[in-house]
């Protein structure tokens, strides 16, 4: 038997501490399956190259509790290890066993699928133990080994009975972890960090039923065998060629991953990329709706199959973490930090291609089935839109598929859009004017009035829809957005056929008069129009810029222009050529005239839902009384 000291030196026990002194002790069990799988995915290497002349079989990863001795068990069949090897690969900590095989194997295990560091890794153990074995026999002729530790640089190592391939590492549970000696807990684990592990993980077995004869009673119960209990999925949906995928098989792979999701996505985008880096994975789009953020951290990142994180801000664009599914690269660390992310530059690759390869798919679904992308415009619109703002180049790409519906659900492209309205909606100046609503409720009469004109009304009701019109008008030339009700509408669109007032200049300034005198001030600003006698008497409009500003600040954007709260200001608009106008010009009495101009007043406020609390009770009493 042979006795030492581990030679942990200040060179080597950095890379352990910068390693695992943040993360969470429940990561152990992923690093010690990740050994596990690369000690089975070496065997699988060697054997296939036809380096060694040894059966491959069908191996497994098994992981057992015994609650009695208050140990956890890891097993594999992988390639196993001498005792020089146990020697060199764990208690000289500095060395990484994976690290030499690809170095070594460099050209023929670059697609071998082995991950990582495997003392390194082996040693998160001690963070949930106090006591670990290993019991292991190499896939050469040697005698197996059995090396234990109790947590500090000293060791035993001697020789072991083992005589079947493969390693045994033993964890004696501290009491303060005895949560992994539960099923529960460990199968929550294995299902998260391995679920998707390239080799076959048994945990426990399972009752499987037995088909029945042919010639069994109508009513006759099935047998039961018990099998092995295999908790993950070792050939998953992205790690198979696009080719050989139906739409079914990505819907099937979809509720694999979210068995609690119970709508199918809308579509899917197969990543598979292999230079300047590795990365695959499948990306869906689910229906969406106006929630910006319900949606989020569904994305799981995985390294060679193994389970990473579900943050993956910094890898995937800001504007797709509403996205769900999978993305795997092996250029991505286990141990994953936001600096790290914020840093790298395959990373920053990695993000720019996602964004060309999401932009690519969903301009190849416009043109293929334009009338199957509009209905599902709705449910996307949100990350399309979002992702107008925050990515150029995605901003680029989406001018040729982004959609812009009116309240009639007729869906333009922007282009398409510039021709439909070049004649009937330009300024004096030559400028485009587009009208949108963000309500159609809301907004109903302004949206018919401008309708009855021949105008073509938008309807933009996303919540981030005030960024992305800025955005619009800053990167395109000569045009404007203005909403429905805004108060530029009669201002930059003239037609010829616009009214004559009936009123004098001088009954002008006595009307302006008599309505400043009893509307709030401050909050108001009259404004005198000659309308359509049959248009509404008085008409609430709020100032474009103000508004705006007002919306970019509800959705975060306000505060970049150093403007605090916006103040809540409109414009009353008074149609001269009312017939009701003319009333309350010639009213005689005072009174009634402050009486109809307020019950005016409220009627405009009330169809724009500004009639609340203290002055709604009021106006209702009012009515009462006037219908009285």
């Amino acid at each position: 038997m042979a006795k030492g000291n581990i030679n942990v030196s200040v060179e080597n026990i950095f890379p352990l501490i910068k390693k695992f002194l943040y993360s969470d002790h429940e990561i152990f069990l992923r690093e010690l399956i990740s050994n596990a799988t690369d000690a089975t995915l070496k065997l699988k290497h060697l054997t296939s190259i036809g380096e060694i002349d040894v059966a491959y079989g069908d191996p497994k990863i098994e992981v057992k509790i015994n609650k009695e001795n208050n140990t956890l068990h890891v097993i594999d069949q992988g390639i196993g290890m001498t005792k020089d090897e146990v020697e060199k690969y764990i208690n000289e900590v500095a060395f990484s066993g994976a690290e030499e095989f690809l170095e070594k194997y460099k050209d023929s295990a670059k697609d071998s699928g082995i991950i990582g560091h495997f003392g390194l890794g082996f040693y998160s153990a001690f963070m949930v133990a106090n006591k670990v074995e290993i019991i292991t026999k190499s896939y050469k002729d040697e005698p197996a080994a059995h090396w234990i530790c109790e947590g500090t640089t000293e060791f035993t190592l001697e020789a072991s009975d083992k005589t079947e391939r493969g390693t045994e590492i033993i964890l004696h549970i501290n009491d303060e972890d005895k949560q992994f000696l539960e099923e529960g807990r460990i199968q929550e684990l294995l299902v998260k960090y391995n679920k998707f592990m390239p080799v076959p993980i048994k945990f426990g077995t399972k009752e499987e039923e037995l088909p029945l004869p042919e010639d069994a009673e109508k009513d006759a119960k099935p047998e039961t065998k018990e099998v092995d209990n295999i908790i993950n999925n070792p050939t998953p949906a992205w790690t198979k060629q696009p080719a050989d995928l139906e739409d079914e098989d990505y819907k099937g792979f979809y509720r694999e991953l979210y068995p609690m999701q119970f709508e199918d996505p809308l579509f899917h985008i197969h990543l598979n990329v292999d230079y300047p880096f590795n990365l695959t994975g499948i990306l869906y789009f689910p229906k969406m709706g106006q929630d910006m953020n319900m949606q989020k951290d569904k994305i799981q990142l995985y390294q060679n199959q193994v389970y990473v994180t579900d943050n993956v801000e910094g890898i995937v664009p800001e504007f797709l973490t509403m996205l769900r599914g999978v993305i795997d690269s092996p250029d991505i660390p286990l141990n994953v930090s936001r600096s790290y992310l914020q840093a790298d530059g395959a990373v920053k690759k990695i993000s720019s291609y996602i964004t060309r390869k999401v932009a690519d798919k969903l301009k190849s679904l416009f043109n293929n089935n334009r009338e199957d992308f509009e209905k599902k415009w709705n449910d996307i619109k949100i990350v399309i839109e979002y992702g107008m703002l925050s990515e150029d180049k995605f901003f680029e790409k989406a001018d040729k598929f982004a959609l812009y519906p009116t309240v009639d659900n007729t869906y333009f492209t922007f282009e398409e859009l510039q021709e439909k309205i070049k004649d009937s909606q330009t300024d004096k100046d030559g400028n485009l004017i587009i009208l949108y609503a963000s309500n159609t409720d809301a907004q109903h009469s302004y949206i018919e009035a401008a309708k009855e004109k021949g105008y073509q009304v938008l309807l933009l009701d996303s919540p981030i829809v005030s960024h992305l019109i800025q955005k619009l008008e800053t990167s395109k030339e000569k045009i404007s957005f203005v909403r429905v009700d805004g108060d530029q509408i009669d201002n930059l669109i003239k037609k010829e056929d616009d009214k004559i007032s009936k009123l004098s200049e001088e009954e002008k300034e006595k009307l302006k008069a008599d309505f400043e005198k009893v509307i709030p001030q401050g909050k108001y600003t009259v404004q005198l129009e000659s309308m359509d006698s049959n248009a509404s008497p008085l008409i609430i409009t709020q100032p474009e810029f103000m508004r705006r500003m007002k919306e970019m600040q509800q959705t975060g954007g306000g505060g970049m222009f150093g403007m605090g709260n916006m103040p809540e200001m409109y414009n009353l608009v008074v149609n001269t050529n009312h017939e009701l106008i003319s009333e309350i010009l010639n009213t005689k009495t005072e009174k009634k005239q402050e009486r109809l101009i307020k019950q005016s007043l409220d009627l405009a406020r009330l169809s724009q839902n500004l009639l609340k609390g203290e002055e709604l009770t009021a106006f209702i009493k009012r009515s009462f009384e006037m219908v009285k």
